[in-house]
């Protein structure tokens, strides 16, 4: 019997591979052999396999059982060695589901998806955007870059990556090659928890973080938030797909609403993605379309308002003109109307 403890003290210190390994093939060897010694009694191999199982995790189910002194004594080995081995196993099992969530919520771990969105940084604009991607698209996957203890935000479809997105290292984490777009959003807190109140120096730190980025996935959509509009020309070196300017949007909503009451509700609801209501849709061209007026009156007659083809919104001026190659159009309105537009 202290024979027995010290094998199974010495199987808790070794890794769980070669645990694994040896539960694996003392399950295996005792049912083989348990239908050597006793053919007649358990008539096929996986009846041993499947007494051995039930004799490590139960007391037995009584259908097969050892009749012969050597089948007996294989018996008793497999009760007082492999309910400590399954025991040891099984907790084992439960210890790296344990590390592995633990690492999840630290991040800690590499996510290997693709075509994700990727947040860099945390805030309140960070959050609104994760939960609007989320609530667009059941089935995209959100990667969370920032510097927080734990994840901030728990949800299947969100991965957290805790670093520095300065660092090249920590974007090979977020697979960032990989990514659908990526959202730098503006950040007034450092990695020491200080916060930054001076616009210049937090949009200095979105400069570094954006430059990283450019620098090695150039070919992932980039969408940055700036604090200060004169700040924008520092960016100029580098190639930004788009910027957001965050409270200057909110101030010119504002003063809006004010000179035109319910701008604000008209604007929420194209932007928010609802069950029900109109939204903003990009859709791609047809071929039967040649100039705006024919995909004009073609989508309008199909419950669609052709508003912009990606860099003007006068498209009621130009509607003679031609389509040019790889325009984007976007319409405004329902789900189940841009369902049908984009059926193939």
């Amino acid at each position: 019997m202290l024979f027995f403890s010290k094998i199974l003290l010495r199987l808790i210190r070794w890794n769980n591979l070669f645990v694994f390994g040896v539960a694996v093939v003392f399950i295996g060897g005792s049912a083989l052999l348990a239908y050597e010694l006793e053919p007649s009694t358990f008539e096929t191999r996986f009846n041993g396999l499947w007494w051995v199982m039930t004799t490590v995790t139960t007391v037995g189910y009584g259908d097969f059982y050892p009749h012969t002194v050597a089948g007996k004594c294989l018996g008793i080995v497999v009760y007082i060695f492999g309910i400590g081995l399954i025991s040891i196993t099984i907790s084992k099992v439960v210890d790296a589901l344990f590390v592995y969530q633990r690492m999840k919520e630290e991040g800690k771990l590499k996510f290997a998806g693709e075509n994700h969105f990727v947040i860099i940084d945390w805030s309140q604009h960070a959050e609104n955007a994760i939960n609007e991607i989320l609530n667009s698209d059941l089935l995209v996957e959100v990667v969370l870059i920032a510097t927080l203890d734990k994840s901030p935000i728990q949800h299947d479809r969100v991965h957290y990556v805790l670093g520095n997105p300065q660092l090249v290292a920590t974007l090979e984490m977020a697979n960032t090659s990989k990514a659908r777009a990526v959202f730098i959003f503006a950040d007034e807190v450092t990695q020491f928890q200080n916060t930054i109140r001076d616009p210049a120096f937090v949009d200095g730190k979105t400069l570094l973080v954006a430059t990283t980025v450019e620098r090695n996935y150039s070919h992932v959509y980039t969408i940055v938030e700036i604090r200060d509009k004169q700040n924008l020309p520092n960016f100029q070196h580098i190639r930004i797909d788009e910027f957001i300017f965050g409270s200057e949007t909110i101030s010119q909503l504002a003063v809006r609403s004010a000179f035109s009451p319910g701008t604000s509700k008209i604007l929420t609801q194209l932007l928010t993605r609802t069950p029900q209501g109109e939204d903003l849709y990009e859709i791609p061209t047809q071929a039967k379309w040649v100039t705006f007026h024919d995909a004009f009156q073609d989508l309008l007659q199909k419950g669609a308002t052709l508003i912009s083809d990606g860099e003007h919104l006068n498209i009621n001026k130009r509607l003679h003109e031609e389509i040019p190659l790889g325009a984007k159009l976007f319409v405004i309105c329902d789900k189940e109307t841009y369902g049908r537009l984009t059926q193939k």
